[in-house]
Formats: structure tokens, C-alpha cells, sequence
């Protein structure tokens, strides 16, 4: 069994024992086992397909991040992760937050034009005031 600990930025997403894990690296996908040497690898967007003594799968659809395996312990920190029990529901659950991800970009970028508009314009203020 290796215990599989999923890290986001402010908060522990996952933490899981599995018989088997597969992810997605930068030279393609590989399979981890707890027999498996230690391992370190830089992780792309993808799925993570983390499986139990039992077969049940579980999947998690994860940015890019890093993984580290030390014996039977398995780090994984990324930025973003969205967990599903099917490939159904994570593809659901990933357009859901993606979505609100394009919502909170949209409100950042509004923000900041607003923000540019009004340095322009006081930059112009202060260049008619110097004249």
C-alpha cells in the first residue's frame, strides 16, 4: 500500500492509501507501485488514476505540479485538482470549475482595465496641471 497525500497551495485536496496510482509526466504516462524505487517526477496537466487494494478507482484531474515518491509515502502538490469517482463526473466537475475559473478571469481582467483606464487618466491630469 503507498499513501498517496494530494497538496494544493492552501490545503491538503486528498490523502489516500492506494494499490496502484498512474499519472501523466512530462515524458508520458507511468504507473507507480509501492515496490516501485523512489521516484521523483515534474507532472503536466492530466488525470491521476489512483487505485485501491480492492479495485475501486478513484480520478483526479490535476495542473501541472511535481510528485515525490519515498518508500511507501507519495507527495503530490499542484495548484488546481478536481476529483471524481468516474471519468463522467470528473469531466463534469472539471468543466464546472473551469467555467468558474473563466468567471474569476473575466472579473480580474475588468479590474484591471478599470485600473489602467484611471492611471492613464490621472497621468494625463497631472500633465495638463503641468503645463
Amino acid at each position: 500500500m503507498m499513501h498517496v497525500k494530494i497538496l494544493l497551495p492552501s490545503s491538503v485536496f486528498l490523502e489516500q492509501k492506494v494499490h496502484k496510482m498512474v499519472a501523466e509526466g512530462l515524458n508520458g504516462s507511468f504507473c507507480l507501485l509501492p515496490r516501485h524505487i523512489d521516484y521523483t517526477n515534474a507532472l503536466v496537466p492530466g488525470i491521476l488514476t489512483l487505485e485501491s487494494v480492492d479495485g475501486e478507482v478513484t480520478y483526479c484531474a490535476v495542473s501541472e505540479g511535481i510528485l515525490v515518491k519515498i518508500g511507501k509515502e507519495v507527495l503530490i502538490s499542484v495548484r488546481d485538482a478536481v476529483r471524481g469517482d468516474t471519468l463522467e463526473d470528473l469531466r463534469k466537475a472539471v468543466d464546472s470549475q473551469f467555467i468558474h475559473l473563466m468567471k474569476q478571469e473575466e472579473a480580474s481582467r475588468a479590474a484591471l482595465k478599470k485600473l489602467e483606464a484611471d492611471t492613464i487618466r490621472r497621468f494625463m491630469e497631472l500633465g495638463e496641471r503641468a503645463r
